[in-house]
């Protein structure tokens, strides 16, 4: 059944009002009517639910809670030097399928893209609209939040709330003795919330890693290949799902 996320709390009467182009999908897309099934989201918990009427908007009768565990049981941000193209549409739909909790675009020394204020948040709207629909997509109960644009600096300070910030950092694949990544994600069993790092195409410059390292980040190579900047936040989500779930 197709699922759709229900902001705010969960009525007295348990009847949800659907709006905008959730309700266009039900009704034109989908061709759903009345007496029809679908799945809702409310406050990161999923219930079955049957729509009662379809004559302005889409209304909903909550039925019983949904009970399955959906969400990795580690809550992983990534944080990605900004990228050119569209290749943080991309992570953000790979990224919230394998389990991303939340996504931090940063600007990078060496990020060819800048964002200016409306560019921001006009890119960040768009992010989450797509993160919405690939949890949906996915089956989540959690619509990963998709943070404004940081400075290097803000990142920093942003890391002390995390349990433990790891960076992927490509001159490690490159020596014989690099900290393997399993290793490393054996590591987090007593972490609940993990910042990941990621670099733009041209990485993380010399000054970034040395703030890093004096913050104490963990660095870490993802393997012996060097992979692309879009590729790198996906593999490290492959390997904590293979891990923890």
């Amino acid at each position: 059944m197709q699922r759709y996320f229900i902001e705010g709390k969960m009525p007295g009467n348990q009847i949800v009002t659907i709006t905008g182009d959730d309700a266009k999908h039900i009704a034109k897309v989908m061709r759903q009517t009345v007496g029809d099934k679908l799945i809702a989201v409310i406050e990161e918990q999923a219930f079955q639910a049957k729509i009662v009427s379809t004559e302005v908007d889409v209304e909903i009768k909550i039925g019983n809670k949904i009970e399955s565990q959906v969400e990795l049981p580690k809550q992983i941000t990534i944080a990605c030097g900004l990228p050119k193209g569209d290749k943080l549409d991309l992570i953000t739909q790979k990224a919230t399928e394998l389990g991303m909790y939340a996504l931090i675009p940063f600007s990078a020394e060496r990020s060819i893209v800048k964002w200016d204020n409306a560019k921001s948040d006009k890119k960040v709207g768009r992010l989450q609209k797509i993160a919405k629909e690939a949890a949906e997509q996915s089956h989540r109960t959690h619509i990963p939040e998709i943070q404004n644009i940081h400075s290097f600096k803000q990142l920093l300070s942003k890391a002390e709330s995390y349990d433990a910030v790891i960076v992927a950092y490509e001159e490690e694949a490159r020596q014989g003795d690099r900290t393997r990544f399993a290793e490393i994600v054996k590591s987090l069993y007593d972490k609940d919330s993990v910042l990941f790092v990621f670099g733009p195409e041209g990485g993380i410059s010399d000054a970034e890693v040395q703030s890093l390292k004096d913050f104490g980040a963990i660095f870490t190579s993802l393997g012996p290949r060097i992979l692309r900047t879009e590729t790198a936040p996906l593999y490290a989500l492959s390997a904590i799902s293979c891990e923890f779930e």
